[in-house]
């Protein structure tokens, strides 16, 4: 089971902490803000499915960059209605069958399948 705690700091920002590291989000600009955190998780999901799939198939990376854009719907519930996730791989050359067993494996964390599932969330208030 995974735990995070938001901590109120002052108006629109929140510390937020989890496993013993701290982060601020917030909504009045002085960091990173909540739709902005949720792209930046699943971003780095990916990125760890994809330092899996390259470390596992032997293939020497010299790094890689992840970049996602989003766009929130026009109508409402309010909510990213298009997210679009480009991988540079920096170089590394895959042919077609490789490629698509890439995005198969990258595809498998935990974010993405979380985000595809449409989860229930229970709010309660105490």
């Amino acid at each position: 089971m995974y735990r995070v705690e938001i901590l109120n700091q002052d108006g629109a920002s929140f510390k937020v902490r989890s496993e013993g590291c701290e982060f601020i989000i917030s909504s009045g600009g002085k960091a990173i803000t909540p739709p902005a955190a949720l792209l930046a998780s699943l971003g780095s999901c990916i990125g760890v499915y994809a330092r899996k799939y390259l470390e596992g198939a032997g293939i020497a990376s010299s790094g890689f960059n992840i970049a996602i854009e989003a766009e929130f719907s026009k109508e409402k519930p309010v909510c990213f209605a298009v997210i679009d996730v480009t991988v540079d791989l920096k170089g590394v050359l895959f042919d077609e069958r490789r490629k698509d067993a890439f995005l198969s494996f990258v595809k498998n964390c935990p974010v993405h399948n979380t985000l595809r599932a449409n989860p229930e969330i229970k709010i309660k208030i105490i």
